[in-house]
């Protein structure tokens, strides 16, 4: 009977974190080209830009961020803030959670990605570190393909788009719409999620019906290759297994481990191997560490310290390109973490 309560429960988180990533990258679609044309400009403007790209959730601003770098648009302070603002895949079941102190820990991120990108700028003056070349062609080419975005972005409120997306309506389409029109009668009925009229419920309502308008005006290219291709095949399993395996890592600890008393007695050593897994360029792992901290288990500084040195997969297109550049923000991101982070700790927070 837990685990068909575990498994609800990583199923409603799964939906919300689906639900808010096509609703965050169709508006990354409409946004993104303005976005691009502003970064260009002072320090300061690049530092708070990179970092607020960062800050959203999911992975569309930093492979954004990516893009910019490796085209010489912002500097290596700036791509190091960015990194830092990233909280990944994990800000979407942040939100679910604990939403009031996951906005509060976006904004401090935020701030903090700032803050730092002009200290590391600062810096590589000192350890004569020189960012990367421009290149000329796209790094994170899934995230900004399969659509025209201006194109897009002109005619995403005309009505005539959802006359021409029926006739003919593709599996893929209907298969959306039957999910999201099944999960919003459910959530009327009270049958999934709470039976109060909370602002949970209200919450999802709404999220539904959002994502039921995306799905009817959205063109069939960015059907499949945004929503289908990158969100659900990419990122909705395997956001779901590392979910589902993090609240039963933390329910049979509780159980058979006594892992609450471990973490207690122990908790500087967490607040480092919550760093340490932050460097790996990867969603999930961190997911230990949230559910950890909704169930009380770690305070706010490893949360924090765990969500400023991880980046989700952000950083794996620039793997791609400089593995150089890539380990120089990581012992950045990791340095600077661990100093904020104990200094968090020895705060009490």
């Amino acid at each position: 009977m837990e685990i068909l309560s575990i498994f609800k429960h990583a199923v409603m988180i799964s939906f919300f974190v689906f639900v808010v990533m096509l609703l965050v990258d169709f508006l990354d679609m409409v946004t993104q080209r303005r976005i691009s044309s502003v970064m260009q400009g002072g320090r300061w403007r690049q530092y708070t830009l990179a970092s607020f790209l960062g800050s959203t959730p999911g992975c569309l601003g930093a492979f954004m961020n990516v893009t910019l770098y490796v085209h010489g648009m912002i500097s290596f302070g700036a791509i190091v803030g960015g990194m830092i603002a990233t909280s990944g895949d994990e800000a979407f079941v942040m939100l679910a959670e604990f939403p009031g102190t996951a906005m509060a820990l976006f904004g401090l991120l935020f701030v903090s990605g700032i803050l730092f990108a002009w200290v590391t700028d600062k810096l590589i003056g000192i350890f004569h570190i020189v960012p990367c070349e421009s290149c000329s062609k796209t790094v994170c080419e899934l995230c900004l393909s399969g659509t025209n975005k201006t194109e897009e972005g002109n005619r995403i409120f005309s009505i005539r788009n959802i006359s021409q997306n029926f006739h003919p309506l593709s599996f893929t389409r209907f298969l959306l719409l039957l999910v999201f029109g099944s999960c919003l009668i459910l959530l009327l009925l009270g049958t999934i999620g709470t039976t109060d009229w909370n602002w949970k419920r209200i919450t999802f309502v709404i999220l539904s019906v959002c994502s039921l308008y995306v799905t009817m005006i959205v063109s069939e290219p960015y059907l499949l290759v945004h929503i289908w291709d990158h969100i659900i095949k990419k990122h909705l399993f395997r956001v779901f297994l590392w979910t589902f395996g993090a609240l039963l890592f933390v329910h049979l600890g509780l159980a058979f481990w006594n892992l609450e008393s471990f973490v207690r007695d122990h908790m500087m050593w967490v607040l480092l191997i919550g760093a340490l897994i932050g460097i790996v360029p990867e969603s999930g792992p961190h997911l230990i560490f949230v559910m950890m901290y909704a169930q009380g288990m770690v305070p706010f500084s490893v949360l924090f310290t765990a969500s400023f040195v991880q980046d989700g997969h952000g950083m794996l297109p620039l793997l791609s390109y400089s593995i150089k550049d890539s380990v120089l923000i990581k012992a950045f991101n990791l340095f600077f973490g661990l100093v904020v982070g104990v200094a968090l700790f020895s705060l009490g927070l």
